[in-house]
């Protein structure tokens, strides 16, 4: 096997549940070689690579350098997941009071600097093919590592989901992941706060299929990379107010919610770093 087949893997400063996903995506096994990957490998060199995979954040110095000196060595790089795209958990946590008693802080005992700013993976260098998702179903990953010809993903959740929209005009929100949801019927008929229709597709629907609203993780659809937040947020409630009889001040401080805030600020994120949708899976 040449070494034009081998791909790494880099995790910045994340979970690694994304290389959970990538060890659970098998078709690539036999086909190209794993050459690095801290998680299972012992290996401390990063050979030269066709494809670099990069999960997790840049919030380090170490991050930062680690990052630069492996994408020197490879020919592609893909970001993958809602880490290494727009921060995910960590990006929550922008507290000035918090970062000044990192700053202000003279013993590090061997700890590295926490930058100023968390910042993703195209922050610091140039990114090929971005793969949101948190983590990213593992079929995604061996699109992401073949390139089939003419492969594509639904350009939204709700193309993937399949439910069937009804005449029912729910007047409430009955939350998350409460009762059991009728099978078939969308979950906003239903009176779930669901963001399928503007999130972007590709991940098969898993959560919906099982009577989970849809919280945006695979960020947003082509529709809405290079648009405002505001315009997603009145987007999505126009969508609600065709299909419920929901106050429009119920709908707009649970698109605002806590709950949603880890994936629905990616939306954002877009719109102030653009990305060409050809470069995003």
């Amino acid at each position: 096997m040449t070494a034009t087949t081998d791909f790494a893997v880099l995790n910045l400063s994340g979970c690694s549940g994304c290389e959970v996903g990538l060890l659970n995506a098998e078709d690539w096994i036999g086909k190209y070689r794993l050459a690095y990957m801290p998680l299972i490998l012992s290996s401390e060199d990063l050979p030269p690579v066709d494809k670099l995979i990069v999960s997790g954040s840049v919030y380090t110095d170490e991050d930062r350098y680690r990052l630069r000196q492996a994408a020197r060595r490879a020919h592609q790089i893909i970001a993958v997941g809602t880490c290494a795209i727009s921060g995910g958990v960590a990006n929550l946590g922008y507290r000035d009071e918090v970062r000044e008693l990192f700053f202000q802080a003279t013993e590090r005992h061997q700890l590295p600097r926490i930058l100023p700013r968390l910042r993703p993976v195209d922050a610091v260098v140039p990114v090929d093919l971005y793969v949101p998702g948190c983590p990213p179903m593992p079929h995604l990953f061996t699109a992401a590592l073949f390139n089939p010809k003419g492969y594509q993903t639904a350009k939204t959740v709700c193309l993937d989901c399949g439910r069937q929209k009804t005449r029912e005009r729910p007047s409430r929100l009955l939350g998350f992941q409460r009762d059991v949801t009728d099978p078939v019927s969308c979950l906003i008929n239903q009176g779930y706060l669901c963001v399928g229709s503007s999130t972007r597709g590709g991940c098969h629907a898993p959560c919906t299929r099982a009577g989970h609203p849809c919280v945006g993780c695979r960020g947003p659809s082509d529709g809405f990379i290079s648009r405002s937040s505001q315009e997603w947020f009145e987007a999505m409630a126009r969508v609600f107010q065709r299909m419920t009889d929901i106050p429009p001040q119920e709908i707009d401080q649970a698109l605002h919610s806590p709950q949603l805030s880890l994936f629905i600020f990616q939306f954002a994120d877009y719109a102030a770093v653009p990305r060409e949708v050809e470069k995003v899976l």
